[in-house]
């Protein structure tokens, strides 16, 4: 059994930001996102015969043995999931044509495109959400399997049942473009899951992040039914300010922001006081998302590539959901 999947990448305009339960990827929050083309990973899930340990190849090369293991374990939850005894082995190989590890959410296409391709390799029934199955293996990988407008609930059960992300609205809802400013950055220095396991632990703002989740989520629902730019822009910044807020007050801090995360989040208030309707959004990494309509994409970019050090610009549409293509 041989089945490959494609996922889009997402950028949360509600963020995400700390786990209630790290074993089952449980959020002490909701988020919304929108899933953006072509930041797409493809995913081959090919089923083996005898004994021995999974092959699994990231972006041409063979996977580290903890990025491995990750995908092993993920392997096993899923055929656990649909009440398999056992599981064959596997060979997966995963291509992003993005980059990995550098926060642009290259874990949530990731996971999606594995979630659906190892869900028919295994033949796991329809009655297993595709959706809870890729959270297991990163939170955000929830949203990208409905993909469009996406919210992952938070969920009240104990066991994680609730905790699904549902489309809000399809991807041709709303003609918006996400011009990404990348800042010369690799693998980052501190990953997600620690850092949202520090903030949770230390930062003295984290009460009031949960406290106020419920306001911004539906503050961005009514944005995006209504399609407002200015009422989604406002509450998507507020969301990420406070994000990296709670970041940068955690001990140790952990600060996500390059020099080119501050030039481009510039450029963004300069347009606006131009009259450009613009409005930025940072998730775990340096680069700067822009949200605009469009017609001012071609003006965004431009200002977002003459930011200082802003190594190059992608212009993102929004993409639909996770879906087997072989």
């Amino acid at each position: 059994m041989i089945t490959q999947a494609r996922a889009h990448a997402n950028i949360a305009v509600v963020k995400y930001w700390g786990k209630r339960d790290e074993a089952l990827v449980l959020p002490h929050t909701g988020s919304i996102s929108l899933a953006l083309s072509p930041l797409t990973t493809l995913t081959t899930v090919e089923l083996l015969q005898g004994p021995g340990a999974d092959e699994v190849r990231l972006d041409g090369a063979p996977a580290s043995p903890k990025e491995a293991a990750r995908v092993s374990k993920f392997l096993d939850r899923a055929a656990e999931a649909g009440g398999l005894a056992g599981r064959p082995r596997a060979r997966v190989v995963s291509k992003n044509d993005f980059p990995t590890a550098a926060g642009l959410a290259s874990s949530a296409s990731g996971f999606a495109a594995l979630a659906v391709a190892a869900a028919d390799a295994l033949e796991l029934p329809a009655t297993v959400d595709r959706s809870a199955l890729a959270r297991l293996g990163s939170g955000s990988a929830a949203r990208s399997v409905p993909g469009g407008w996406a919210e992952w609930r938070r969920g009240e059960r104990a066991d994680g049942a609730d905790s699904v992300a549902v489309a809000l609205a399809p991807a041709s809802h709303w003609d918006v473009r996400l011009v990404v400013a990348l800042a010369p950055a690799g693998r980052k220095a501190v990953g997600s899951r620690e850092a949202m396991a520090r903030s949770v632990a230390t930062s003295p703002y984290y009460a009031a992040w949960v406290a106020g989740a419920a306001a911004d989520l539906a503050s961005a629902r009514a944005a995006i039914a209504a399609r407002d730019l200015l009422f989604l822009g406002e509450t998507a910044e507020h969301s990420f300010q406070k994000m990296h807020a709670l970041a940068h007050t955690s001990r140790p801090p952990v600060v996500f922001f390059e020099p080119a995360t501050l030039a481009a989040l510039r450029a963004v208030e300069k347009l606006r006081a131009e009259g450009v309707p613009v409005y930025a959004t940072v998730d775990a990494g340096p680069h700067l998302v822009a949200i605009c309509a469009a017609a001012d994409s071609l003006r965004v970019e431009k200002a977002l590539a003459a930011a200082p050090g802003v190594a190059r610009t992608i212009v993102a549409s929004p993409a639909g959901g996770a879906e087997r293509v072989a």
